[in-house]
C-alpha cells in the first residue's frame, strides 16, 4: 500500500520547519471516537466546538482534542475532562492543567491573554514528566492511525504516564508525529526508540534536531532558521535559542537567533517547493508541499 508518508520517505522531505504554528495550545480530554474535524464531529458538542474554535481564531492558541491511548468505545464514560494548557515560548512557557465538569466553561478563559502567555491562574501548575501528544486521528489520515496509534500505545506499556493520543498536528506524511511539552518541539518519523529518546532528552532540556520539525511557537521561516543554528553549533538545550524573523522587500525572511549566552546570527530564509509532486495527505490529489529553504548563514 502506497501511502503519503511512504512517499514523503522516499523523497526523502525535510522535517525541519514544518511544524504546526501555536505559541499555546489548549488541550480537551473528549473521549470516544473522532472525526476529520474533531472539534464540531466527536462526541464534544458541536455548537460548543464551534464557539471554541471562533474563541480561539486570532489569538495564538491552538485547539486540540486528546485522549489516553487504548480502545475508544462509542459507549465509554465521559465524567470530567481533563484540560492541559500549554505556552511554549523559550523563558516563559508553562504548563497548566485542571479537570473541568464541562468543556463549556473553557468559553470564560481569556484566549487573548492566553495566546501572549498569560494563564490567568487557570489550574495547577503541571509539575510532572514530558507530556508526549501522538497524532492518532484515523478519520484525517490513516498513517496517524495506523502508525500513530501503535505509538502512543507502547509509551504508554513502557511507563510513560503522560501520553496521550491527539486529533491532528498537520504534517501527516511524516507519521508518526509526537508534540512533545513544555517545550512544543513537534517530532516526527518516530520509531518506538526514537520517541523514548526524545522523551528522555526533554526531561533532560533538551531536543533532539534530528527527528525535529521545529518548535510550535515560532513560525516556519524561524523553525527553519533554529534548526540551521542547531545544526551549526550542536546545540540542543531547548530553551537556548530565541529567534526574531522580519519579511525581506524582495521576498523572503531574515531571521535572527540569539543564543542565552549572547551569540547570535543572520539566517535567510526563503521559501521553496518539494519536487516532484506527492499527496500532502493520503487521498489528496498530488501537490507541491511549501518548504523553508536557508539561502544563507552569518555570525553576528
Amino acid at each position: 500500500m502506497i501511502t503519503c508518508t511512504n512517499l514523503s520517505n522516499e523523497l526523502a522531505e525535510p522535517l525541519a520547519a514544518t511544524a504546526a504554528t501555536a505559541p499555546t495550545w489548549l488541550l480537551i480530554e473528549q473521549s470516544g471516537p473522532w472525526g476529520a474535524k474533531a472539534l464540531t464531529e466527536s462526541h464534544l458538542d458541536s455548537e460548543l466546538g464551534r464557539a471554541l474554535d471562533a474563541a480561539a481564531a486570532g489569538s495564538g492558541v491552538r485547539i486540540a482534542l486528546i485522549r489516553r491511548p487504548g480502545r475508544h468505545a462509542d459507549d465509554r464514560p465521559a465524567a470530567g475532562h481533563q484540560v492541559i494548557v500549554a505556552h511554549t515560548v523559550p523563558g516563559r512557557g508553562w504548563v497548566r492543567r485542571a479537570e473541568v465538569a464541562s468543556p463549556a466553561e473553557l468559553l470564560e478563559l481569556d484566549f487573548g491573554a492566553l495566546g501572549a502567555g498569560e494563564h490567568g491562574g487557570f489550574g495547577d501548575a503541571h509539575h510532572g514528566g514530558p507530556l508526549a501528544l501522538v497524532c492518532t486521528n484515523g478519520r484525517r489520515d490513516r498513517c496517524c492511525a495506523l502508525l500513530g496509534r501503535p505509538l502512543a500505545a507502547e509509551l504508554a506499556a513502557a511507563g510513560h504516564t503522560e501520553v496521550w493520543e491527539v486529533t491532528h498536528l498537520g504534517g501527516h506524511r511524516f507519521s508518526p508525529t509526537m508534540l512533545v511539552l513544555p517545550y512544543g518541539y513537534a517530532y516526527g518519523r518516530l520509531t518506538d526508540t526514537s520517541a523514548k529518546e526524545v522523551l528522555a532528552a526533554t526531561a533532560a532540556g533538551q531536543t533532539l534536531p534530528q527527528f525535529s520539525r521545529g518548535r510550535s511557537c515560532w513560525d516556519r521561516p524561524g523553525q527553519a532558521a533554529e534548526h540551521a543554528v542547531r545544526e551549526l553549533t550542536g546545540e540542543h538545550a531547548a530553551d537556548a535559542l530565541t529567534v526574531r524573523q522580519e519579511a525581506l522587500d524582495g521576498g523572503g525572511w531574515r531571521v535572527v537567533v540569539t543564543h542565552q549566552d549572547g551569540r547570535a546570527w543572520s539566517v535567510e530564509v526563503v521559501q521553496g517547493r518539494s519536487e516532484p509532486p506527492r499527496p500532502e495527505s493520503c487521498g489528496k490529489a498530488p501537490g507541491t508541499p511549501a518548504r523553508m529553504d536557508v539561502r544563507s548563514l552569518t555570525v553576528l
